[in-house]
């Protein structure tokens, strides 16, 4: 037999409630028992409402995650330590010289502006004859050299191009080719810590610069530069014009210490692009403002006396990019 079946009415609400019919009494409440019911639907709107606001919030909140997270990651790839900044610094150097001279190529240009190239046939024409060694091959160079009259003069590029299209008028000149290793343009800064914590790199060093252990000193130039007496150095190579072409590092440091080994005199140096931010750091570093004769354009011209006791290249004050 089947098994029986309760009988019961559940006790739910119906879905849909129909008011009792109205006594005359409470037609006259009437007004009262709407205005209740518009009151119970303005309470479920505002209701509704606070719970929209809560995931309005949240939604505003990812969103503003999103993009911090987005900015924090275009911030890192654009900016990497010193040596992303150093390489801003360069494009930005770069764009500035596209627009108000020729790029420096493999091709032969003028790079030197009419003032600038003043200041170094003034200093010539002064000197003369002297011993001149320039970092770096331009034309205008070879009109210097025939300045030098009864000088000596040595030039060292990096670029055959430069040096296969070059002519030399006078057999004081000297061309020669120089490899720059291991010294792209943004390692810099960490060039210059190595510099300033190596006692090697100290600017009074009894070690010769073709076998000091700093790795700033450019040991495999010709003989005949760590022999002579320079009265006159020009610095204008390597082209160092990207962060990763090779930078003036080592050819500023070098500089300083072939200028420094002059005995009683005293040598001239010439730096070229110092509105680049390699070149400023390093001259302020080796070659040191106290030393600073006067600027021209993109020249900065030192006057540097031969060798003290003094352990530091700057004796005035602490380097510029120490402060």
């Amino acid at each position: 037999m089947p098994p029986d079946i309760l009988h019961f009415r559940p006790q739910l609400s119906p879905l849909v409630q129909f008011p009792p019919p109205l006594t005359s009494s409470a037609q006259e409440d009437q007004p009262s028992s709407n205005h209740k019911y518009c009151q119970g639907s303005i309470v479920k709107m505002k209701l509704t409402k606070k719970k929209l606001i809560p995931i309005l919030v949240l939604i505003l909140s990812i969103i503003s995650i999103l993009r911090l997270i987005m900015s924090l990651k275009t911030s890192y790839s654009s900016s990497r330590g010193i040596e992303s900044t150093i390489s801003q610094a360069f494009q930005h150097n770069k764009v500035n010289a596209s627009n108000a001279m020729p790029r420096r190529t493999s091709n032969i240009t003028t790079t030197l502006t009419e003032k600038e190239f003043k200041v170094l046939s003034d200093l010539i024409t002064l000197k003369s004859p002297c011993n001149l060694l320039i970092f770096g091959f331009q034309p205008q160079y070879l009109t210097l050299s025939s300045m030098n009259v009864g000088g000596s003069t040595i030039i060292l590029e990096d670029d055959y191009d430069k040096i296969n299209k070059g002519s030399i008028n006078s057999n004081t000149t000297q061309i020669y080719k120089l490899e720059y290793k291991n010294m792209p343009a943004k390692s810099a800064y960490k060039m210059l810590k190595h510099a300033r914590h190596n006692p090697p790199c100290a600017q009074n060093s009894t070690v010769l610069l073709q076998k000091s252990k700093c790795k700033l000193a450019l040991k495999n130039l010709p003989e005949e530069v760590y022999r002579k007496k320079w009265d006159v150095i020009v610095i204008d190579g390597p082209i160092g014009d990207s962060a990763e072409s090779s930078g003036r590092m080592a050819t500023i440091y070098s500089a300083s210490v072939l200028a420094r080994s002059v005995g009683n005199k005293t040598c001239d140096v010439v730096v070229h692009d110092v509105d680049r931010m390699v070149e400023k750091w390093f001259s302020w570093e080796f070659l040191c403002d106290e030393n600073l004769l006067h600027c021209k354009g993109k020249l900065w011209h030192f006057r540097i006396r031969g060798h003290t006791n003094s352990a530091r290249f700057c004796h005035d004050r602490a380097s510029a990019t120490e402060k």
